[in-house]
């Protein structure tokens, strides 16, 4: 690793620490030549993941654009970032765990919805009604009723 500052080629690892949930490491590191201390980052590289689009066109899955969408699904909701990171991570590692690089965005969406149900009602019927594209309000009372349905069937009942 050469040095940022004086482009010394010979540079030590003075402390080494996982990071990202061990999907990286953290390396401090100091020239032998100038002293420099500086830090790197090593990723496991991964093959490009493609979704395929509804109409057939392909393009690169963009993590940022996912996220995008499910910040505007939970604006003025309790879900945090941190919970929002984990639902993509999660995702994430179940594309890359198929061992396939190309994944239908029908299959995405459902894998998002699927996740985000369990996270906050509001946001998933939110997700749903632009995923979904509802032309009318009986497909978006339906998906409600599926939901309400659902809930209803975990809840157990008390008996008296």
């Amino acid at each position: 690793m050469k040095c940022n500052q004086c482009q010394f080629d010979d540079t030590k690892v003075i402390e080494s620490r996982d990071v990202a949930d061990g999907q990286a490491i953290r390396r401090r590191r100091c020239c032998t030549n100038c002293e420099y201390r500086f830090t790197t980052y090593e990723r496991l590289e991964r093959p490009q993941l493609i979704v395929i689009k509804n109409n057939g066109v392909r393009e690169l899955f963009n993590r940022s654009k996912l996220l995008a969408g499910l910040y505007r699904a939970c604006e003025k909701t309790p879900v945090t970032s941190l919970q929002l990171e984990t639902l993509v991570n999660d995702i994430e590692q179940e594309l890359y765990a198929c061992g396939d690089n190309e994944v239908a965005s029908a299959k995405l969406g459902e894998l998002v919805m699927a996740r985000l149900s369990q996270l906050n009602e509001v946001a998933y019927v939110r997700f749903a009604s632009v995923y979904r594209r509802f032309k009318d309000i009986a497909g978006f009372e339906r998906e409600l009723s599926h939901i309400k349905h659902g809930k209803t069937a975990k809840v157990p009942r008390v008996v008296q």
